[in-house]
Parts: structure tokens; C-alpha cells; sequence
């Protein structure tokens, strides 16, 4: 990110501080649409070579967490695909145009995850497309706050699980024919998978899962000398918030319960992603870093 270097930063006026208005849309909302909108690193990610001539596909790479890390990508040298669904074309066209303002290339590929077919075809298309692929940045997610687990459905337990866990295992294991020695895979946990919120059953058992998964494959691969790391954001200003995935009565005073006293802003993730990604984390594996304004994720 750019900040001035010869002035201190202090994390708590940094972006957005105020409240947030109940502003509901039909998943998987319009990042456009939402106030603040969220900020991504249009204006103010700044980048340095770091993953120059990399190929990287980044699912949710239309709006929120996902699209920082692909305009970052994009920024530090990397040529980008992004998955999203089709509602959300507005957004991932916004994308391709910041990503091709850089001089790299940008892929659109929209599709469900939680198809394992779609997995298939997502890695094959991203592929060819790229001429290879060694970054593995899986975002996307599904979030629905229920109150009551009487009130949980079948459905919803079944497709949490599909998109969240089923989708990254399905992808992971497609991609890994493509990804060489240096690869790296980059998943999406959360803050959910260390405190978990009694009306988030669902989703923090799916982010528990990933931080598992992460680990395991980690020892896994690493004799393959590919990379697999996961980052734990906290509670994010991102399109999951106003599709269902924050009660009504907490949307107000959204990340005001941590040391921070704010939520944070996608584009606050987005080093964390590169460094990932980047040769400067050569012997980093099996980590999960979290980016939580200052939960622990212990």
C-alpha cells in the first residue's frame, strides 16, 4: 500500500471509522452499490515488481478481500484471472480494467465453485488462458447469519460447506497438475475459526475447517516445494456483511468491538496476500495470518 514514509500512520484514523447503515442486497451483492463503498486499493495500492511474471487466479476477485488481492497482484507484475459469479459482472468488469491499466493480463471467468465440474473447468480455463498458473488465491466464501440453529437449514448448512470447503479441495486438487516448485496456494480463513459467533455456526465450522485443511496440506506439498498458507481476516467492510451475513441489529457498530474500534477495508489485506504470494516467503508455509485489528487468533 502507499502511505507517506515520512509520517507515522495511526491505525485507528486510518479509513473508515464511522457506523454503517442497514443496506440489505440479494447475495451476492454489487460492491458498487454498498456505502462506504469498500475500499480495495483502487486509488491507493502501490506496487514494487514483487510478483513480476507471475500468472495468479484469485476467486472472489470482484469485489471485496479477493478483488484487493487481485489488483494487487496485478500491481506487483502478476498476470490475473478472476472467478465470480455472473451477478456480480459489474464488479469484475471494473476489475479487468484495473487490472489491464497495469499492463497485465486479466482473465474473467464466472462460474459457482461449489460445482465440482465448474472447479474443473475454472483451473483448465485459467490455465490456458494464463499460459500456466503458480499462485492459488482462494477468497471466495459464504456467509448467512442465522440466530437460532432451529433456524439453520439443511440447505444452507449444505451449500456453506460446498462453496467454503468442498469448492477450495476441489480446486486445489485440479490445480495442482499446473503448479511447479515456487507455486503457492492461498487460502481464506477468518477470525470465525479461533472466536467463533454463536449466530455464524455454519461459517466458522467451514473456516475451522480451511485452517485445518491449510495445515495438512502444507506437510502435504511441501516436499513439492509448493507454498500453502492461509490468511484469517476479521471483520472486513465487504459485500458477505450486507447479503445476510451480519444480523440487522450489529451492522451498525460493525468491527467496533475490537482493539481497533473499526472494521478494516479490504485493501488492508492486501500485503499480506502479496507477501504470500512473493519470493520473500520462501520458508513460510502451514502459517495462518491474521489480519483481525488486533482478535486473537490463537
Amino acid at each position: 500500500m502507499f502511505f507517506d514514509k515520512d509520517k507515522l500512520v495511526n491505525p485507528l484514523k486510518e479509513y473508515y471509522q464511522g457506523g454503517y447503515d442497514w443496506q440489505p442486497q440479494e447475495a451476492p451483492g454489487v460492491q458498487a452499490d454498498m456505502h462506504p463503498v469498500p475500499d480495495c486499493g483502487e486509488k491507493s495500492y502501490r506496487g514494487s515488481g514483487r510478483l513480476k511474471g507471475r500468472k495468479a487466479l484469485v476467486t472472489g476477485g470482484d469485489s471485496g478481500i479477493g478483488r484487493a488481492a487481485a489488483i494487487a497482484y496485478a500491481r506487483e507484475g502478476a498476470d490475473v484471472a478472476i472467478n465470480y459469479l455472473s451477478a456480480e459482472k459489474d464488479d469484475a468488469e471494473e476489475v479487468r480494467k484495473l487490472i489491464e491499466a497495469e499492463d497485465r493480463k486479466a482473465v474473467l471467468i464466472p462460474g459457482d465453485i461449489s460445482s465440482e465440474d465448474f472447479c474443473k473447468t475454472l483451473i483448465e480455463k485459467a490455465a490456458d488462458e494464463l499460459d500456466g498458473l503458480d499462485i492459488l488465491c482462494l477468497v471466495a466464501g459464504k456467509q448467512v447469519a442465522q440466530k437460532d440453529i432451529a433456524t439453520l437449514s439443511t440447505e444452507q448448512i449444505v451449500k456453506t460447506y460446498e462453496v467454503n470447503v468442498f469448492g477450495m479441495m476441489w480446486l486445489v486438487r485440479e490445480a495442482m497438475p499446473y503448479l511447479k516448485p515456487g507455486s503457492c496456494i492461498i487460502n481464506t480463513t477468518s477470525i470465525q475459526a479461533y472466536d467463533p459467533s454463536e449466530y455464524l455456526l455454519d461459517y466458522a465450522g467451514t473456516k475451522a475447517a480451511i485452517r485445518a485443511f491449510t495445515q495438512g496440506l502444507a506437510k502435504q506439498i511441501a516436499p513439492k516445494g509448493i507454498r500453502v498458507n492461509a490468511v484469517a481476516p476479521g471483520p472486513i467492510w465487504t459485500p458477505l456483511q450486507i447479503c445476510g451475513g451480519q444480523l440487522k441489529e450489529n451492522l451498525p457498530d460493525f468491527g467496533s468491538d475490537t482493539p481497533m474500534k473499526r472494521a478494516g477495508q479490504p485493501v488492508e489485506l492486501a500485503d499480506v496476500y502479496v507477501f504470500l504470494a512473493s519470493p520473500e516467503a520462501s520458508y513460510v508455509t502451514g502459517q495462518v495470518y491474521g489480519v483481525t485489528g488486533g482478535m486473537p487468533t490463537v
